[in-house]
């Protein structure tokens, strides 16, 4: 349907109003959360002026919270001694069950059972208010302040196990971001015609004696959109929230009880389970009690499934939107208003049907007249007109000119009249794809159902390309194939009119339809396709016995209920199952049979997947044919102990059998030139990989945590592998030479303990990645550099890896090895590095922390592509001369004995030319840290200042060059040990939380750009690791003319390295700390505090650099 133009959301002047104490949190948390509010576009209300000036709340403030969309209440210790605060709160909570109001508490540093029950030292502030204002309005604020203490929000405990507010902060603005985004969401998707009736049913909602709400009407009217538009606006004001769809079909598949377990799940955040027909736990009904819900129930047509969902149990105040075709349903569940979902009037359902016919809100003028006749046979049912408007988009007027003869045969065609001539309208495969998925597949994820009718059908995935282009059938955002109910009860009819006798239909989805034909003998050759859920035990036998009397049953889905697991059938009932020789496709999820029966032929059968079950072998046979089996997945069948002989199935193309723990040996897959999927990972059992010779298409083999496996078969004839995965096979103790694998790109070996030692690379030519990763016995790499196309070598953890030989020969290799961007030797054994790694130019991150070097090669600085250097706790080295200056990312913390760094000559221009291509990381923090580095000498500390002010200038040279286009780090951080604001660097400094500067004139004719770099010095001594340091920079401009600028930086970072033995002196730099010069002659700054070290910082040494920026350089 069409969009609607207008948004009640968007009319309104803020987004949100933050309500706080402002003695309390004006200097920290609220001011940086505002900012990070602020930061991401939103129009924020807060009380600048937040002062005790009386006690009656003003009339700017409840009209600032009466226009905005969402409230966040900052509860801290003494907010509730305000009683301006309490009158401001009562306002919001007043607000808060009005249609677009929602209210966030975060509990800061205060107890949430503190605040809904008015305890610890709230208690103590409204008693002090009883004794001096009017009882009835106290008794108002106290049920403000009880009602918030039950919402759900964010509570901040503060101290060393509690997560920094920062993180804090980002997580409250994703939500309050996501929240607004559904309110926008739920109006930009409004559909032509329902803004009315969704008025109509708001204000059912907010009548008091209005608990469950109806919406009645017939199928295809928009019952359910115009429900979920409706859930999508309120259920933020809600503690708890579920919408339940398609419960009559739901309640056919899974069975009454599991769909209300999934209800209360959702509704108590925990996994809950009532097997009775009832809720008859008292602890169930009390937590239910406790919470106000919002829930629909959509498509219900029995007044019983409203009964057995508990609603009676909901906490006050919580409202049910139930929908159905059936009044008298509405009626007998209790409804307390019911709204009948009408018809769209003539010129909605115009709009409508010209989106899809017309992709336009109205139609093409010499299609007018024809657009009228289809709008007025649709009779208002939005279905109706997208299912006609999407079948004409693009024709000719012939062709709908056709298309009205045929609703012509009808005098007033009925909904389904006119979605039947859609599918008469379908050749004779699309009519079998459609009705495969009204009554089978729906539900299923695009991907399974295009494997599935892949098997029935030549050309399937053009016939489901139809269907979506035909509206008839639709995929939502998780991939899943969805059709109206209209369209999918349509199908079934039509399946339902080939016979009376179930067992004389094409496809049967119905157990009790099964049972019926089963039970009295009609099974025949008509059954085509079987879906079923089997929740009954008893029911088992009789049902798998009829199987191979379907003799053109071509495919099946069955889920047989998992309790059933593990639980043997009785002995004298059936413990195998056949099935049609006409067999395609067998999907059974949690099958209880041990083996299938010898009497099944797989001739035919495309797809076999037995995930989760307790059997023990496929078939007892081993001369099967099976010659068009693509697909076995086994995954998680922990008892099968055996696959049988599979060289007859010449065109299987993928083999799952991941987790099955007790399989031990596998047949031989010399013949099956097909695959290209192996998957044997957590087959703790399996001691050995047979013959794949031939299995010359064989993309990806997966072993990882195969304990038990030894060795492998030989890999020269893989060459097509791509992807080999060996991770955690502890016991495998050699790799043969994968030198025909010449499509290799990926090599996984983690943790393979026993391995001593690889096979040449020099064959592998694809390779990209190889990781080697805690293989502590590995003590030698072959030559890596035949794979010219590495980009990745991972040996972290090698502990037994003492060299690397081949860097010596760098130079006199014809090819150097170009795209090696990433190597990790972290926690190796090697103690020295090769000068050659200078040709190595492609080198993007080097990782070599806790190496047992004392020096570093001066030539690393010849790798101009290097980005990251980690060299934490390298703690021999002495010296690391001649730095790459222009890295995003050096780390030398823990490095006791480092005594000297330099940089190599660059200025910012040089900088500037490095750091100015596409591969900066965006969003991403530029970092040099020297933590607990406390050797170094001062000569080499002046370096470090004077490399980072090089680094800051460059990243504002390439921020003004672009006007803030294209990326820029969020911030750059230095950190080093020290005691002192380095005076050459930082020429404007203070011991006080305040500093003003003058700003020289800006002499060019081009305009420029100013930036600021902060330092300042940092007490932590003996901080014990995991601290949160950080502060606000407020700073305000102020022009010739009188014209002042004003804006605040957040500048913050985590210490999570451990004990810390010194003072560091911090350079800190981010996008916030440039902007255009206006002619600005002054520049004062503030700073306050922001992190776990609080009044440390009170009278602490800081400094400010000033970059002027020539916007035209």
């Amino acid at each position: 349907m069409a969009s609607s133009s207008s948004s009640s959301s968007s009319q309104l002047k803020y987004q949100v109003f933050l309500s706080f104490r402002g003695e309390d949190t004006r200097l920290n948390f609220t001011s940086h959360l505002l900012k990070a509010l602020k930061d991401t576009g939103m129009n924020v209300f807060i009380d600048e002026d937040k002062l005790e000036k009386g006690e009656q709340l003003s009339q700017a403030l409840s009209q600032a919270i009466a226009a905005s969309n969402l409230s966040i209440v900052v509860l801290s210790v003494d907010y509730a001694s305000s009683k301006s605060c309490l009158a401001e709160l009562c306002n919001i909570m007043g607000r808060k069950g009005t249609q677009q109001h929602t209210v966030l508490p975060i509990f800061y540093h205060v107890d949430p059972s503190h605040v809904r029950n008015i305890g610890g030292s709230f208690k103590a502030s409204f008693e002090e208010h009883e004794s001096n204002r009017p009882l009835d309005e106290v008794n108002r604020w106290r049920d403000a302040f009880v009602e918030i203490g039950k919402l759900k929000g964010w509570h901040i405990q503060g101290g060393k196990l509690d997560r920094s507010e920062a993180e804090y902060i980002e997580n409250v603005v994703e939500y309050v971001i996501k929240e607004l985004n559904s309110k926008s969401k739920s109006v930009s998707k409004e559909l032509v015609g329902i803004d009315d009736q969704r008025k109509k049913i708001l204000q059912l909602i907010e009548e008091e004696d209005s608990r469950i709400i109806g919406l009645w009407g017939m199928g295809g009217i928009g019952k359910t959109t115009l429900a979920e538009a409706v859930y999508n606006e309120i259920s933020p004001t809600f503690q708890c929230r579920c919408f339940l769809q398609d419960v009559r079909e739901k309640i056919e598949k899974q069975g009454k009880e599991s769909l209300r377990n999934e209800l209360l799940s959702k509704l108590l955040n925990s996994k809950t389970c009532v097997d009775t027909p009832s809720i008859g736990s008292v602890l169930t009904q009390q937590r239910l009690n406790n919470i106000k819900v919002i829930v629909v129930l959509d498509d219900v047509s029995d007044s019983e499934q409203i009964d057995l969902m508990g609603v009676k149990h909901f906490g006050g105040g919580s409202k049910i939107i139930i929908t159905s075709r059936d009044r008298q349903v509405l009626t007998n569940g209790g409804a307390d208003k019911i709204h009948k979902v009408n018809k769209l009037n003539e010129n909605d359902s115009l709009q409508l049907f010209s989106t899809f016919a017309f992709k336009s809100l109205n139609p093409a003028p010499d299609f007018r007249y024809l657009s009228n006749m289809f709008v007025e046979y649709a009779q208002g049912s939005p279905l109706a007109l997208k299912v006609l408007g999407s079948k004409l988009y693009t024709k000719s007027r012939k062709e709908w000119e056709s298309e009205v003869d045929k609703l012509k045969e009808y005098a007033k065609p009925k909904i389904s009249q006119i979605l039947m001539i859609s599918f008469d309208e379908l050749d004779e495969q699309e009519k079998n794809i459609f009705l495969d998925i009204a009554c089978l597949l729906k539900g299923e994820t695009k991907k399974e159902v295009e494997e599935i009718l892949s098997c029935l059908y030549e050309g399937a995935m053009c016939g489901i390309s139809d269907l979506l282009d035909k509206c008839l059938i639709e995929v939502d955002s998780k991939g899943v194939i969805c059709m109206h109910d209209m369209l999918e009860g349509m199908g079934k009819d039509i399946v339902r009119r080939e016979s009376k006798d179930p067992g004389e239909r094409s496809r049967l989805w119905s157990l009790k339809d099964m049972i019926q034909v089963l039970k009295y003998n009609k099974v025949n050759k008509s059954i085509e396709g079987i879906k079923l859920f089997v929740s009954r035990r008893e029911d088992q036998p009789l049902l798998y016995s009829g199987f191979e009397k379907m003799h053109n049953l071509r495919y099946i889905i069955l889920y047989t209920r998992p309790s059933f697991l593990f639980q043997q059938l009785p002995v004298d009932r059936v413990d195998s199952v056949s099935f049609s020789d006409e067999l395609r496709y067998l999907r059974w999820v949690f099958c209880p049979l041990k083996c299938l029966s010898s009497n099944f032929n797989p001739k035919n059968l495309v797809v076999l997947k037995l995930r989760q079950s307790i059997i023990e072998q496929l078939w007892k046979e081993d001369n099967q044919d099976l010659v068009n089996l693509r697909s076995i997945d086994l995954s998680g069948c922990v008892s099968l102990g055996k696959i049988p002989n599979l060289s007859g199935a010449i065109n299987l193309q993928s083999l799952c059998c991941s987790g099955c723990e007790s399989l031990v040996e596998l047949p031989s897959l010399n013949q099956l030139v097909s695959l290209e999927s192996l998957d044997f990972s957590y087959c703790k059992s399996l001691v050995e990989i047979p013959n794949l010779s031939r299995a010359i298409n064989l993309k990806s083999l997966k072993c990882s945590y195969c304990t038990s496996l030894v060795e492998l078969p030989s890999l020269n004839q893989l060459v097509s592998l791509e992807s080999l995965d060996l991770s955690y096979c502890k016991n495998l103790r050699k790799i043969p030479n994968p030198f025909g694998a010449i499509n290799l790109k990926s090599l996984k070996c983690k943790y393979c303990t026993s391995l001593v030692e690889l096979p040449s690379l020099n064959q592998l030519v694809s390779l990209e990645s190889l990781d080697l990763s805690g293989c502590k016995n590995l003590r030698k790499i072959p030559n890596p550099f035949g794979a010219i196309n590495l980009k990745s070598l991972k040996c972290k953890y090698c502990t037994s890896l003492v060299e690397l030989p081949f860097f010596n020969h760098l130079a006199s290799l014809k090819e150097l090895p170009n795209n090696l961007s990433d190597l990790d030797l972290r926690y190796t054994g090697i103690e020295q590095v090769s000068d050659s790694i200078q040709h190595l130019v492609g080198f993007r991150k080097l990782s070599l922390s806790h190496w047992r070097v004392e020096n570093l090669s001066s030539n690393i600085s010849k790798l101009e592509s290097l980005n990251v250097l980690e060299l934490e706790e390298c703690e021999r080295f002495i010296t690391l001369s001649e730095l790459p200056p222009y890295l995003l990312c050096l780390n030398a913390n823990r490095c006791y004995s480092l005594e000297k760094v330099s940089f190599t000559d660059h200025n910012s221009s040089s900088f500037f030319s490095l750091h100015d291509g596409d591969d900066t990381p965006r969003d991403e923090k530029v970092s040099m840290s020297f933590l607990n580095c406390l050797s170094l000498n001062q000569d080499s500390i002046k370096n470090i200042e004077r490399n980072a002010v090089l680094q800051i200038q460059s990243l504002a040279q390439r921020w003004a060059r672009r006007q803030g286009r294209g990326s820029l780090g969020n911030q750059f951080f230095c950190c080093f040990p020290g005691y002192e604001v380095p005076a050459n660097e930082f020429e404007h400094r203070s011991v006080n939380p305040w500093l003003n500067l003058k700003i020289a004139p800006n002499g060019c004719s081009g305009s420029r750009f100013l930036a600021f770099a902060l330092c300042f010095l940092a007490n932590l001594w003996f901080a014990d690791g995991d601290v949160d340091v950080g502060f606000i920079c407020k700073y305000q401009l102020t022009a010739a003319s009188g014209e002042k600028f004003m804006t605040e930086s957040r500048v913050s970072w985590r210490w999570d390295w451990g004990d810390i033995y010194s003072h560091h002196v911090c350079i800190v730099f981010n996008k916030d700390m440039i902007i255009r010069d206006n002619d600005y002659e002054e520049a004062s700054f503030e700073i306050y505090n922001n992190d776990q070290l609080g009044r440390q910082y009170e009278r602490m040494k800081w400094g400010v650099h000033v970059f002027y920026v020539d916007a035209e350089s």
